[in-house]
């Protein structure tokens, strides 16, 4: 989710169910752009080893180890005896902490980012790994997300016309969990009215000035579908350019809220009407049409009832739902009811760009998305410019995921774990 629910993007521009739903998460670094939502109602995790994990011995596994790091701070903060997450599934803190403490003392020996030998060893020596399975199989969708760049100027002038708005003072966001520990994860947003929270402005009337003329313009971009596509990944990079002749420094920009409306994939409707088939959807299709069809593109976008609002970063890298820094293709976005965010998870996935070639590699779980449902469900993030854009719009295959626990966690063989209500 605003942090950035980037986070997508989280993902999805796609069909039913992929993409920025914020009604579970808010923000979107996990934004995929092809499948269908896998709701699963439980998972099976089995014990396995790790000469088991397709490409174990070839994998930088130091890199990840250097993402973890930023989980680990997070980590650290919590009750040692609370739960990583709502179904349980890794146990309490205490024994995530406990390799935190480790991974410090890797680190300042200089060896968790400099050897993958010292580095993979120190992986099997604190986790065991465990396939990942539903009633459905071993199987499931993964998609990518990435941090787009835009132009921008912190005056409406000249070309820059489509504003981003900061969020506004009077939406009210409520996370349920803290009202029912059954309701962890989920939230809902509006405005209050005579004493009622009521739903706020849609995508369609805030496009029409619902928010004009209430300072609430954050900056203005030059181009209407980079506006777009900037809510569906949830956070992004502008390169500003304050007086139409002189280019200020990027800035970061990071997801800030939600108008509280579920996401709606503009895909299935291209699909619906004709012009695109299922096989075809991905962020370039999409944008492309819009592009050649700008007379209807405005009403289609209209269709995402979903709105989201932004903030300038400081920080150096995006950040994800798990409040905690992404790094490019080591941070995955995850179902955080079955993966507890800071994990890490070996993925085997066909590569979106290189034909024959399988993304063989560890990820920490550091973010979700709205598209982002089910045990064996992952969005990958790609990082930042034109490569990374690519890779993330063309990346829709099924593959597995393991999941790692640390070996002081009450010693789990196998577990189903039911859907959160």
């Amino acid at each position: 989710m605003r942090h950035f629910s980037m986070l997508a993007l989280l993902s999805a521009l796609m069909l039913s169910g992929c993409g920025t739903s914020f009604d579970q998460q808010w923000q979107n670094w996990g934004s995929s752009f092809g499948g269908k939502a896998e709701d699963s109602t439980s998972m099976r995790l089995e014990k396995t080893s790790f000469d088991k994990l397709p490409g174990w011995g070839t994998d930088q596994v130091g890199e990840a180890l250097l993402a973890m790091q930023n989980s680990c701070a997070a980590i650290k903060q919590r009750d040692p005896a609370r739960p990583m997450n709502v179904n349980n599934v890794g146990g309490t803190a205490a024994a995530w902490r406990d390799v935190c403490n480790a991974l410090d003392g890797m680190d300042e020996a200089g060896a968790a980012d400099k050897d993958a030998t010292v580095a993979r060893q120190f992986i099997q020596t604190w986790f065991d790994p465990y396939v990942i399975s539903t009633p459905a199989g071993k199987t499931g969708l993964f998609t990518g997300y990435y941090e787009p760049g835009l132009r921008g100027s912190l005056t409406q002038q000249g070309p820059y016309q489509y504003p981003l708005y900061q969020r506004p003072p009077d939406l009210v966001m409520a996370e349920l969990g803290d009202f029912r520990d059954t309701l962890q994860g989920q939230r809902i947003a509006g405005r209050v009215i005579n004493g009622a929270l009521k739903p706020y402005e849609d995508r369609a009337a805030i496009d029409k000035g619902a928010l004009a003329g209430k300072n609430l313009e954050l900056l203005w971009v030059d181009n209407p579908y980079d506006a777009f596509f900037l809510q569906i990944q949830g956070s992004g990079r502008v390169t500003m350019n304050p007086n139409g002749t002189t280019t200020g420094p990027d800035l970061r920009l990071g997801y800030d809220g939600q108008n509280g409306y579920p996401y709606t994939a503009i895909g299935a409707e291209l699909v619906k009407r004709g012009a695109l088939s299922k096989e075809q959807v991905s962020l370039q299709t999409i944008r492309q049409w819009m592009e050649t069809h700008p007379a209807e593109a405005p009403a289609l976008m209209q269709q995402n009832k979903s709105y989201v609002f932004f903030r300038v970063l400081e920080q150096d890298q995006p950040q994800g739902a798990s409040g905690v820094g992404l790094t490019p293709l080591r941070s995955l976005a995850v179902d955080p009811r079955f993966i507890p965010y800071g994990a890490p998870v070996w993925l085997d996935v066909p590569h979106p760009t290189q034909p024959g070639k399988n993304l063989q590699q560890l990820f920490i779980a550091q973010d979700t998305g709205g598209a982002i449902r089910g045990p064996v469900r992952g969005d990958v993030f790609w990082g930042h410019g034109p490569e990374a854009e690519k890779a993330a719009g063309a990346m829709k295959a099924r593959g597995q995921a393991w999941l790692l626990l640390p070996k002081n966690t009450n010693s789990v063989t196998s577990m189903t774990v039911p859907t959160t209500p």
